[in-house]
């Protein structure tokens, strides 16, 4: 399985009034559910509007940007880019906003580690 980053924009959902902010959560949520009911969901959330922390290499922590690229992101696993899109579609409805969609890079010694978890659960 192939897993894809699906995200939009940190103010791609400026425009929905706030009245409307849970009939949003709650059309949002249902795809969620959908996703885990059909066993492709990896990790899904809206990114909360505060600074970053940047974490340097030598472990040095500093107060970064708030967030100006991604407001939310669901990650799945699907068999082919045509089903990513599927699901983005069903994110863009719910959300109100467009979705972008990006192949997560194959890693094997990766999902090897993920089937040897998945067997000691």
């Amino acid at each position: 399985m192939t897993r894809y980053l699906i995200s939009f924009g940190a103010h791609a959902m400026d425009h929905i009034p706030g009245p409307d902010m849970p009939a949003v959560a709650r059309a949002a949520h249902a795809v969620a559910q959908e996703a885990i009911t059909a066993g492709v969901l990896v990790c899904t959330g809206g990114l909360d509007d505060q600074r970053a922390s940047i974490v340097a290499a030598g472990g040095t922590v500093t107060g970064g940007p708030y967030p100006q690229a991604i407001g939310g992101l669901t990650v799945i696993a699907v068999p082919s880019r045509a089903e990513a899109l599927q699901w983005a579609a069903r994110f863009a409805v719910a959300c109100r906003c467009a979705q972008e969609v990006r192949a997560i890079g194959p890693d094997p010694e990766l999902d090897e580690m993920f089937r040897q978890a998945a067997r000691r659960r």
